[in-house]
């Protein structure tokens, strides 16, 4: 796991899990997918963690994919293999790449694992949150399912986790609008499980709450309601990954992009 990317601390039983590239917010690339699918890997089986803290440094949780990767999977530069970070990556075995993985790991993860969320928390950056069982945000945290903006749709877990949070026809709009909306918006919609104005800090005493319980019970609360919660998991990801790849490339997501980065509308073409 790359120590410039996540870091982990043990005590007492709470897994600190951060995300440690603060000069960035935090951003998402290749160095990045590795090493948070490393981290909740290695946490599956790690002895001795009764509940996992994740958090990001510096003034934000994650800010989605940096523009390095974005360039990339928008056909602007050449994809790394999978053993460097190709998002879009199979492994053997796995109902998801690794762009799904490092959200979903989080559920495969035996132990409750509570997101402290704060700065922003856009595109693959909300997934991250959604993919954890628990987020406590700051009320100014600027949130968005921004995958739309840039002329994509969500495709690392993210449409699974928010259908499970909010009613449809919220999941569709913040979808398809693609629009930022902050802390306590998240919150009354049901993304957010609380709001803090020290989100790390309350998540801390959360985790130190529940590593008090035994252990046992809280594992098998946890298997008990992600058998409930994540049935069709993947059959969804598997559609997840069929959509984007008919988008990646193609002339309207380039077009999303470049008027993006000219300030200027866009000239979508419109399906025949």
């Amino acid at each position: 796991m790359s120590e410039d990317r996540v870091s982990i601390t043990i005590t007492d039983g709470v897994a600190d899990v951060r995300m440690t590239r603060a000069d960035k917010r935090n951003a998402l690339d290749n160095a990045m997918f590795l090493a948070l699918a490393a981290a909740g890997e290695r946490l599956k089986t790690e002895p001795g963690v009764r509940v996992v803290v994740l958090s990001g440094e510096g003034s934000s949780f994650c800010a989605g994919l940096d523009f390095a990767t974005m360039s990339a999977l928008a056909g602007g530069g050449e994809r790394p293999a999978a053993a460097e970070g190709n998002p879009g990556e199979m492994a053997e075995g796995r109902i998801t790449h690794l762009g799904q993985q490092v959200c979903w790991v989080w559920q495969e993860v035996p132990v409750p694992v509570i997101a402290a969320v704060h700065g922003h928390a856009i595109g693959g950056g909300i997934q991250v949150a959604l993919g954890a069982d628990i987020r406590i945000v700051h009320p100014d945290t600027q949130m968005s399912v921004r995958e739309v903006h840039w002329g994509l749709v969500p495709d690392m877990a993210g449409t699974m986790m928010l259908s499970q949070l909010v009613r449809a026809d919220v999941a569709k709009e913040l979808v398809l609008t693609a629009r930022m909306f902050d802390g306590r918006e998240a919150h009354a919609l049901g993304i957010a499980t609380r709001l803090s104005d020290n989100p790390y800090d309350d998540a801390m005493a959360m985790a130190r709450e529940i590593a008090g319980r035994s252990p046992d019970a809280v594992r098998a609360g946890k298997a008990l309601l992600n058998g409930l919660f994540n049935q069709g998991a993947a059959e969804q990801f598997a559609a997840e990954r069929k959509y984007i790849g008919s988008l990646i490339g193609r002339p309207n997501q380039m077009e999303a992009v470049m008027s993006n980065f000219e300030k200027r509308p866009a000239n979508f073409i419109d399906q025949a």
